[in-house]
């Protein structure tokens, strides 16, 4: 079992980070900025945020194992049939691979490969349910493993999308296919979030509030603009716009939603892109 598990059903309050793999083969960059969090329990390892070509995640969370550090394995649907992503589940399982975030992934359109030909063989929720069949040790057409891999499975939830309906019908869908746990999108709205996790909380699944570090009021128009599901108030980009130092605001308001995720969900994912060293400022 691992520790975020442990964590989680201890009743806990977890808190995760993330990395991105390198554009290229040197990580040791990523493996000491890793193992230098301070307070987090699992880190995600991105797999081609953005749509941006990196190393495999699956290589990524295979070092941080080796260097003794419990990663979240990210793993898309947009690049990989069904036979890949099978594949790279029995190789994570293999290499002592625990945790899982199952996305559907960023359309190629808005990475720097836009070119690709996009796979989206199974969607996110499919997806769970092949986790579930690997699991009983048995492959999508029926045939047997040799072993059983165990994960703690992931997915990933945005409070904030419009029609809420819609979204909680997609959120309602996970969670019967047997997500374990929730890492949500961004949010920004604590009205917004009490209003998801009164929905939420019924389904008895751990929900970690993710809480993106503004570095400028350019970074928050550019998410209302471009990010499907996440909306950055006006007035938190008045904030940052009349603030001596939008980083050291943002760090502020980053800490306000970790204090409404402490009263609301079972704990924080940080997004703190290349800030890590403020982590311990946000959780306060």
């Amino acid at each position: 079992m691992s520790l975020l598990e442990q964590k989680l059903a201890a009743g806990e309050f977890v808190v995760t980070a993330e990395i991105a793999p390198p554009k290229g083969v040197e990580t040791c960059g990523e493996l000491q900025k890793a193992k230098a969090l301070t307070g987090v329990t699992a880190v995600n390892v991105t797999d081609n945020q953005g749509a941006n070509m990196r190393m495999s995640a699956l290589a990524m969370a295979a070092l941080l194992v080796r260097e003794g550090v419990e990663p979240i394995y990210q793993l898309t649907c947009r690049d990989r049939n069904r036979m890949a992503l099978q594949s790279d589940l029995l190789g994570a399982a293999a290499l002592g691979i625990e945790n899982l975030l199952v996305l559907s992934g960023d359309h190629v359109r808005f990475g720097d490969h836009p070119g690709s030909r996009v796979v989206f063989d199974l969607d996110s929720v499919q997806l769970l349910q092949v986790l579930g069949a690997l699991g009983e040790g048995r492959d999508m057409v029926g045939k047997p493993l040799r072993g059983l891999p165990r994960f703690f499975t992931g997915a990933a939830v945005t409070p904030e999308a419009e029609p809420f309906e819609l979204m909680f019908q997609k959120f309602s869908k996970k969670v019967e296919a047997q997500a374990r746990f929730f890492q949500t999108q961004a949010v920004f709205n604590p009205l917004k979030l009490e209003q998801f996790m009164d929905a939420a909380r019924q389904a008895g699944r751990p929900v970690l509030l993710g809480v993106l570090l503004l570095k400028s009021p350019k970074m928050a128009r550019f998410l209302n603009e471009n990010i499907p599901g996440v909306r950055v108030p006006q007035e938190l980009i008045a904030r940052l716009e009349s603030a001596a130092d939008p980083l050291a605001e943002g760090v502020a308001i980053a800490r306000d939603m970790v204090g409404h995720a402490r009263r609301l969900c079972q704990g924080v994912h940080l997004m703190t892109l290349g800030h890590e060293e403020r982590i311990p400022e946000i959780l306060g």
